[in-house]
């Protein structure tokens, strides 16, 4: 069968590297990719009518929807109307995502544990709020944001800023969200689930800070690493009652029917375990690290969802520890350079993988297009060895004004 995966980042190049593993599958197209996949079709992942021509023309049986955008926009209920098998939620279920307010209203109908929170619809009234808290604050704005809408806020002139981006991206009457900030230690988990069963990948942890040490703006993810050594039993099982359980449930009470991953953002704090956030679809650059730690064949995984047997479904995961490291342009993640040749991939050991996210292809060279530029992943027996080959990697590959991280991994026991 033939399979299309819809995007264009490193979760999406890792998508496609894991689907086409399956002895089921013959070609992969990917809408519209990125210069590092294979089998690109220049189609928006929103342009649900080119998407189902491309797949039409092509005999795709399967489509993986990477993105958060499209799910959001209804692109699962608008390509199942003409027979195409999509993995992802409908519309409805993607308000988890694409509407925090909303998502925020589910967790406290349901008993999901989180922090305590206030919405509002004015810019104005939001600040003399985050004045009356101090600014010990999370700022959310309420829509997608390309994982940029978050601000962790250090007092009142961080709050005031990040209300203030919002609304010149939104307007003064931006609906937002206004968090207590939670202290702990962050953990990410992402399951398959059709509804009624979900299945976990490895924990992993997403380091969404731009520089060493956990300091500066938030990012979409600058590197991660599965599993997480200290995530014991115990943990899970204590996530599983507090925040994974009442979400199913939850689901299941409103009628909402949900087939594909669902990601967990978790504060580990001292009263125990609180969800921060939903994702909806592969979170990234997570995916970079669980899709090659998954040993089990992901269609396999895609079609038992689809099927409502994943209860049944085996899952298996190779062992080791997996580290990836995310090279961006300086800048990030606010503009940044375009068009800056990559040199060095050739001399990166075949056994690394690197996932290609923001770059293009043309002459035969790969040119930077956006923020994050490349995905360095590696796989060691443990994690110290995993975070050595990942970095040993990352000085074979070289373009102008270069960035990351240099301690990837590091954080990996709790605070």
């Amino acid at each position: 069968m033939n399979v299309a995966v819809i995007g264009s980042g490193g979760r999406e190049h890792a998508i496609a590297w894991k689907v086409r593993q399956s002895p089921d599958v013959d070609e992969v197209f990917v809408l519209p990719g990125n210069g590092g996949t294979a089998g690109n079709v220049a189609v928006e992942p929103c342009d649900f009518d080119g998407v189902a021509a491309a797949c039409r023309e092509r005999d795709v049986a399967w489509v993986v929807v990477g993105p958060e955008t499209p799910l959001a926009a209804g692109i699962v209920p608008h390509l199942e109307d003409l027979d195409i098998r999509v993995f992802g939620p409908g519309a409805a279920a993607a308000r988890l995502e694409s509407s925090k307010v909303w998502a925020k209203g589910f967790m406290r109908r349901h008993g999901v544990a989180t922090a305590a929170s206030e919405a509002f619809d004015d810019v104005g009234e939001a600040m003399r709020y985050v004045e009356r808290l101090g600014g010990n604050v999370v700022v959310k704005d309420d829509g997608l944001a390309g994982g940029k809408g978050v601000t962790v806020c250090e007092g009142v002139a961080d709050g005031k800023t990040a209300l203030t981006k919002i609304a010149r991206r939104r307007g003064t009457e931006a609906r937002l969200l206004i968090e207590e900030r939670l202290q702990g230690t962050e953990l990410s988990l992402l399951g398959f689930t059709d509804g009624e069963t979900i299945r976990l990948l490895l924990p992993s942890q997403d380091h969404k800070q731009l520089l060493d040490g956990d300091r500066g703006p938030n990012t979409g993810g600058m590197g991660a690493f599965c599993p997480v050594p200290w995530c014991d039993e115990p943990i899970l099982t204590e996530i599983e009652r507090r925040v994974i359980a009442p979400t199913l449930n939850g689901l299941r009470d409103e009628g909402i029917a949900y087939r594909g991953v669902l990601y967990f953002g978790v504060m580990l704090t001292e009263d125990g375990p609180h969800l921060l956030e939903y994702n909806v679809r592969f979170g990234d650059p997570e995916a970079e690290v669980l899709l090659p730690a998954l040993k089990t064949d992901l269609m396999a995984l895609l079609q038992s969802c689809y099927d409502g047997t994943l209860s049944s479904a085996p899952l298996e995961f190779h062992e080791g520890a997996f580290v990836d490291v995310v090279l961006v342009s300086e800048g990030y993640p606010g503009e940044t350079a375009v068009g800056l040749e990559v040199a060095g991939l050739d001399d990166v050991p075949q056994d690394i993988l690197v996932f290609h996210a923001g770059t293009r292809r043309e002459d035969g060279r790969v040119l930077t297009c956006g923020g994050r530029v490349l995905n360095v992943v590696a796989h060691g027996e443990d994690l110290e060895a995993a975070i050595v080959r990942a970095y040993s990697a990352c000085e074979r590959i070289r373009f102008d004004d270069m960035v990351y991280r240099t301690d990837i991994g590091r954080r990996a026991w709790p605070a």
